[in-house]
């Protein structure tokens, strides 16, 4: 996951049952996620890292803006709201920072795996530094089978599974995606902790800003980001990760927040990485080897796994 996960307006859980509908819209979001590091790569192919996450955000920022509009949200920051707002633009920065750079050095496949293995991390503070859950035995099962998801990927980085004429993995670019991963991981928990100061679309909202502007001075003092050459399919690219991804899958999982529990909605995140794989071997020609296939399913459980387990039961 490479977006701000949206999380319940207050502590009450809904408790309307997932229906067909909302299955099919929620696995839709599933694919369209797990599909970024595809639409990352095209972007790459004509701009530098740092230029392509700045731009991501900015058109995210333009929908934020329209999408408080919509529910009624103030645009002004209070004073107390000023601090999470700005952390949560400083982890932005970050976090997708990383990520692109890490696509640019790696392939997409490798990418949507080792990005999900955040799951690993935000269990692991939860249960160690905020105390939030409970590691059950079966909740360390999921996190083990995560976490050799990622081992995998690692063990066949340079010369392995995933290695293609146009893509290569490097694992340089795959321990980057660790790092991204880890601090989505931070980001998770620190979003649930904000989100309970301001308002959720405006935290979003201005944690784009605050991220668009990080990303516009470094690229503008360390890369030289030409638009001369700028194709349909990088800006497509583009389109998808501004667009489709902070704009379309936000309001999906908006909608499906306020009818349903987060809980049981993110059960579906399972599936991410398993829809990332399929597209980057559609789309950028990335070889489905079995050990890529292994690492993605040892992943895709390890997230079911603890979902199901936190799962209210009903």
């Amino acid at each position: 996951m490479t977006g701000t996960p949206l999380t319940n307006p207050g502590p009450q859980e809904y408790e309307e049952p997932i229906g067909p509908r909302a299955a099919t819209l929620t696995l839709l979001t599933a694919a369209l996620w797990g599909a970024t590091p595809v639409a990352v790569k095209y972007s790459l192919d004509k701009l530098p890292p740092i230029a392509v996450s700045g731009i991501r955000f900015a058109l995210a920022a333009v929908f934020m803006v329209f999408w408080c509009r919509i529910e009624g949200s103030g645009l002004r920051l209070r004073r107390h709201e000023i601090i999470p707002s700005v952390v949560m633009g400083v982890l932005l920065f970050v976090q997708i920072a990383l990520f692109t750079v890490a696509i640019d050095e790696s392939n997409a496949s490798h990418s949507t795996v080792l990005i999900n293995t955040y799951i690993f991390w935000v269990a692991g503070i939860e249960h160690f530094i905020t105390r939030t859950l409970r590691l059950t035995s079966v909740k360390m099962m999921g996190l083990v089978l995560a976490a050799a998801g990622g081992l995998i990927i690692l063990v066949g980085s340079e010369g392995g599974a995933g290695v293609t004429p146009l893509d290569p993995a490097t694992r340089h670019g795959d321990l980057i995606m660790l790092a991204s991963a880890f601090v989505l991981g931070i980001k998770t928990i620190y979003t649930k902790q904000a989100a309970r100061i301001v308002e959720p679309g405006k935290l979003i909202l201005w944690h784009d800003v605050v991220g668009v502007i990080l990303f516009a001075a470094w690229s503008a003092a360390f890369e030289d980001a030409s638009f001369a050459n700028v194709d349909v399919p990088a800006l497509l690219g583009l389109f998808y990760q501004g667009v489709i991804i902070a704009g379309m899958c936000f309001a999906i999982q908006a909608y499906l927040l306020r009818r349903h529990s987060a809980s049981k909605i993110s059960i579906y995140s399972f599936a991410t990485p398993l829809f990332g794989i399929v597209a980057a071997w559609a789309f950028r020609g990335d070889r489905l080897s079995p050990w890529l296939l292994v690492s993605a399913a040892c992943v895709g459980l390890g997230i079911l796994i603890v979902n199901v387990d936190a799962a209210p039961k009903s």
